[in-house]
């Protein structure tokens, strides 16, 4: 059997392609919510907060993301056709193109950062071995990489590349940084210190693990639409995602109290200098990242497909490719905190909308909702903008000069997270708009 992916495009997944059982959903999400990037993530929760919040907070972000992704997947497995695709449906044809432009925006900026942290971890090895950095030459491998496995594609990458090696590589690695981590913590002295205050708040804190979670859901009907059930997609994203997560964030906290490591491209030179088995788990963990800068660079290529549907999906991918790779060798990391923040201001209310519409629809996106939905259904489009206003007035993040903006709104400032009432008025102002829509007479007659 050939488990190569073709370069399907924007149709519906046909029968003899829908391949992923549960197992080959739980080891992809699984994979790719293990990362360097989300590691360093537990480092922007301490000291502000103490261990136990810090941790309640994970938990509580972790599941409240896991269930949008879940039911993502489940979307993903039910329509059969990509992310952004799917969108068509709730926001019109040319109306989805607003969130194809941004989740482009997002994965390219993703690539870049994984291949970023995939070279500083790879140079701080090479350092250690032959001492030579070589990021340069490491960037360029590496994007070439991600490259191969995005021809590949999603059945492929699964049963080719996970299956058979990374994911038991990965284990090894996550549980040796684990021990690493644990071999210096005085876990009772830490778990009774308090938290300093200030930023981020317990509030702030769940919308940050939030926001790491749900810049996926945009991305998970790319490779769910390839699953045989809708519900090994949505269990196996959710479960697959979940754990992890909370073990990465958990372990980010950890390394930063314990060996004081609180940015993701110092993490590697950290791992690399205890020598030993570190070489082999940092080495492990590094081409694991690449597992992640596939899946951005492959869903770039799938996103662009919704804009120009006759376009190769293996040219985009070679095109995405090469600008993440240019990207990664000419910027540095820096802090990618706001970036996460201001993701989740625009996916976490985006995917109140598509859940709501979906709901009202039957639970069931038909070919003909997708593809023949008109050019804008500007109600929907209304929703989601107020999800991200409200998301933005209780809790302004982005760029500097974002934030200003907003402060002449005299935001709220609020202590608690902001994405779950984000979510919640853009989800009930969509479902008005979507029973509108259905009982329409022309389109009531149409689905009779």
């Amino acid at each position: 059997m050939n488990i190569e992916t073709p370069a399907w495009g924007i149709e519906p997944v046909p029968e003899r392609l829908r391949v992923l059982g549960f197992l080959d959903s739980l080891l992809l999400w699984g994979n790719l919510s293990v990362s360097l990037l989300v590691i360093v993530i537990g480092a922007l929760l301490v000291p502000a907060l103490s261990l136990r919040d810090a941790l309640l907070a994970i938990v509580v972000g972790a599941v409240a993301g896991n269930v949008l992704l879940a039911l993502a997947a489940l979307i993903g497995a039910d329509a059969r056709v990509p992310g952004m695709v799917v969108l068509r449906a709730p926001l019109g044809r040319r109306g989805s193109y607003a969130p194809t432009i941004l989740n482009v925006a997002q994965n390219v900026g993703w690539s870049t950062f994984e291949l970023i942290i995939i070279a500083t971890a790879a140079a701080a090895l090479s350092k250690h071995l032959f001492g030579w950095e070589g990021k340069w030459l490491w960037t360029l491998v590496f994007g070439a990489l991600s490259w191969g496995l995005g021809i590949l594609g999603p059945i492929g990458f699964v049963r080719r590349y996970l299956r058979k090696f990374a994911s038991w590589a990965l284990l090894f690695a996550m549980a040796y940084l684990t021990y690493w981590a644990i071999s210096k913590s005085n876990l009772h002295a830490f778990w009774s210190q308090p938290g300093k205050g200030g930023f981020p708040t317990f509030g702030q804190a769940v919308d940050l693990v939030i926001g790491s979670v749900v810049s996926w859901t945009p991305l998970a009907a790319d490779y769910t639409r390839f699953s045989r059930t809708r519900r090994g997609a949505a269990w196996g994203a959710g479960l697959g995602y979940l754990v992890p997560t909370i073990w990465c964030v958990g372990l980010g906290i950890l390394i930063v109290l314990a060996r004081g490591v609180a940015d993701a491209q110092t993490l590697p030179t950290a791992v690399a200098a205890a020598g030993g088995v570190a070489f082999v788990a940092l080495a492990a963990i590094t081409i694991d990242e690449s597992e992640k800068a596939f899946a951005d660079i492959y869903s770039t290529a799938v996103s662009i497909q919704n804009l120009l549907p006759r376009v190769s999906q293996r040219l985009l991918i070679t095109l995405v490719a090469a600008v993440a790779t240019g990207l990664a060798l000419v910027l540095d990391l820096g802090n990618y905190q706001n970036f996460l923040y201001l993701l989740g201001s625009f996916f976490v209310p985006l995917f109140g909308v598509l859940l709501a519409d979906w709901l009202v629809a039957g639970a069931h996106y038909t070919p003909a909702d997708v593809f023949e939905s008109p050019a804008f259904r500007p109600e929907q489009l209304f929703a989601w903008l107020a999800g991200f206003c409200l998301y933005q007035w209780l809790s302004p993040v982005g760029p500097h000069w974002w934030t200003s903006l907003v402060e002449h709104t005299h935001p709220g400032y609020v202590s608690f997270t902001a994405s779950l009432p984000a979510f919640g008025a853009s989800f009930a102002i969509a479902a008005i708009a979507a029973l509108r829509y259905r009982r329409r007479p022309g389109l009531a007659s149409a689905e009779a």
